[in-house]
């Protein structure tokens, strides 16, 4: 078993190796490894972490215990004879601690979580099923969406997964479908679950199919203002905003049954071949090569169907594919932002104890943490972020992210860095970085060729 195998395996389940992790995978096995990631529950967190998210009580809120919440917090400044100015601020402080204790929650597990795969596989759905957390009700939102209804799902069932996502208030409200009515139907959501969600772009719908879909989900919204802290999940289906009437979708008819419908039609995307080949794609996408063979999309596709949409099931039959152990798959993805920044959290390991940081480097390198405003999330293909901007500014933050900027000033060692990584460095950097000054070393391999790729 090599250095260079099992550095791709971490590379690829997970955000990049932790000090030691090499080792320990080839005391136990890739297969072991690969096995124990697909089962995320049966990994333990460490304690330590288990304190540190208990810290960011938000986290754990659901939609209707946000809002409770919110308007408790609003009575005291009532009570406190604050005007609507007041009464705005403590809204705006409020959706301020939610915002960063998801974001500290994201990094904590990114880089403390043994659970490495599902913290891939969050950021994965995340983008798939994107809601802008940044504007609007969804400030209020997007973190209660992550935790309930991405996390559970990471690497269950796709139906379930899809019918999470469409039920959150979040997306409700980010792709329009609360506003979606009889006589006054919203094509948003429709769409995007057909073209992003399920099918993809060829999936060989029609306008017909969205206008009928679109008809289908009326009716899914959230629950009336008065009653908003009452319902726990914060989804709301009116009958009386619900278009009647027998729909014709996908070639099927889909009777008059009030919510039933949207389920059905949710049943029919989720075994759709099409969703199958849609979502297999973008997992060899992620997984092994910005343009995947044929062949291992058909071979996934398969695995998709034949499991009614088990993704832990997809994701073996990926992880032992010939294509996942290519050598010229090796190295050959290049880093976003957000995993080029989680992984150098993750190569310094407990050196990491400031966050502070991190949301502003995301926001300079252009891949704000839920703030992707279009519904087709953050890519993940080399042409989406390699131009020479993006080098510029990841060759700026070297320097302060091995000064210790995340360390509160503890410098990184070069060479805890070097063994962390595996050593896989060309000769040529490997020169360049022996002939620099001690404290330009780290700094140099977080800005090398080697390090912006996985």
């Amino acid at each position: 078993m090599t250095d260079i195998k099992i550095l791709h395996l971490i590379n690829r389940l997970s955000f990049g190796p932790t000090p030691g992790q090499i080792e320990k995978i080839k005391n136990i096995g890739l297969e072991v490894y690969i096995q124990s990631q697909l089962q995320p529950n049966s990994i333990p967190y460490p304690k330590v972490l288990i304190q540190k998210l208990e810290y960011l009580d938000t986290l754990p809120l659901t939609p209707s215990e946000i809002i409770t919440e919110l308007r408790q917090l609003q009575q005291q400044g009532k009570e406190l004879r604050l005007d609507q100015r007041g009464l705005n601020r403590i809204k705006g402080r409020f959706e301020q601690k939610i915002f960063l204790q998801a974001t500290k929650g994201r990094f904590l597990r990114t880089l403390e979580s043994p659970r490495h795969l599902e913290e891939v596989m969050v950021d994965f759905w995340y983008n798939h099923f994107n809601v802008f957390g940044r504007q609007g009700l969804n400030r209020l939102y997007f973190s209660s969406y992550e935790q309930q209804a991405i996390r559970p799902h990471a690497l269950g069932k796709f139906r379930e997964l899809l019918g999470a996502t469409g039920r959150h208030p979040a997306m409700l409200i980010y792709l329009d479908n609360w506003q979606s009515h009889r006589g006054r139907i919203n094509e948003n959501y429709a769409r995007e679950l057909l073209e992003l969600h399920t099918l993809g772009v060829d999936g060989e719908y029609s306008q017909d199919d969205v206008i009928a879909l679109a008809k289908i989900f009326t009716g899914w919204g959230l629950p009336p203002n008065n009653k908003r802290s009452e319902d726990p999940d914060g989804f709301y289906f009116d009958e009386k905003r619900h278009e009647s009437g027998d729909k014709f979708f996908l070639g099927q008819t889909i009777k008059e049954n009030g919510m039933a419908e949207g389920e059905t039609a949710l049943d029919i995307l989720a075994s759709h071949p099409s969703t199958a080949k849609h979502i297999s794609y973008k997992l060899a996408q992620t997984f092994v090569s910005d343009e995947p063979s044929e062949s291992l999309v058909k071979i996934l596709s398969q695995s998709f169907l034949d499991s009614q949409g088990d993704i832990s099931t997809v994701l073996n039959t990926l992880f032992n594919s010939s294509e996942f152990w290519q050598t010229e798959v090796h190295n050959s993805k290049f880093k976003n932002p957000y995993r080029f920044v989680a992984s150098a959290m993750r190569a310094m390991g407990n050196e990491v104890d400031n966050f502070r940081p991190i949301n502003g480097i995301l926001d300079q390198l252009g891949m704000p943490l839920y703030g992707c405003v279009t519904p087709d999330g953050y890519k993940n293909t080399k042409e989406a972020w390699l131009d020479s901007d993006t080098m510029i500014r990841r060759s700026s933050l070297a320097i302060p992210l091995s000064g210790g900027l995340l360390g509160r000033g503890k410098p990184i060692s070069a060479e805890k860095l070097m063994a962390t990584l595996g050593n896989n460095f060309s000769a040529q950097t490997r020169a360049v970085i022996d002939k620099s000054s001690a404290d330009l070393r780290a700094a140099l391999i977080f800005g090398s060729p080697e390090f912006m790729r996985y």
